[in-house]
């Protein structure tokens, strides 16, 4: 049983992981937990290339002595070409979801309800002393709301409306969104993985 930083200092984030990778990791602490205070900057062009970078950090950080667990996550909207994408945070100019929200509305007002699809992406980096580095990728697919709905989540939750449960991921409850959120699906992944001895 290996100890695991994860490269967040998100409680929930946090709580999530230590439940779905208790067999294999007993100790799962935040890097504040595990003393660091650093800033990464994530200047990779994919959610692929800034959960590595936040990865390997750590792990550098850490000078190889744990194994440590990063995700970058994100927006992927079909007729916006991916936008936001890795900048799905900092959308609008800064870290501020009422302002993304608007502008992810605005940048929308004339696409048709039809080709309003979208997926929220979740990469994430599993690195380990002695081991390649794990990467998995889940995703969620819905449509973009034309107005946003529901108090629950964070960040474009409210316009994420998932079709065939005729709710925004602002109105699922904290169960019913883990079951079929990225970060779920790309844990359940990682998971997998790891049974297979990866």
């Amino acid at each position: 049983m290996q100890k695991l930083v994860i490269a967040s200092n998100n409680a929930h984030k946090i709580r999530e992981i230590k439940q779905i990778l208790a067999p294999w990791f007993t100790n799962v602490v935040s890097m504040q937990d595990a003393g660091l205070d650093l800033d990464i900057v994530e200047d990779g062009e994919t959610f692929e290339e800034n959960s590595l970078i936040k990865a390997k950090a750590v792990f550098e950080a850490l000078e190889g002595t744990c194994a440590v667990l990063a995700d970058d996550s994100g927006l992927s909207v079909d007729a916006l070409a991916g936008a936001p994408g890795v900048y799905s945070a900092r959308y609008a100019g800064s870290h501020d979801d009422a302002a993304n929200n608007e502008k992810l509305l605005f940048a929308l007002k004339d696409v048709p309800d039809e080709k309003r699809t979208a997926a929220f992406v979740c990469v994430i980096t599993l690195v380990r002393p002695n081991c390649e580095p794990l990467l998995v990728r889940g995703e969620s697919r819905g449509v973009i709301a034309r107005s946003l709905s529901g108090r629950n989540g964070f960040g474009y939750d409210p316009l994420f409306f998932v079709p065939r449960l005729q709710k925004s991921f602002a109105e699922l409850s904290e169960q019913e969104k883990n079951a079929i959120s990225h970060r779920g699906r790309a844990l359940a992944l990682l998971r997998k993985a790891l049974e297979s001895g990866k």
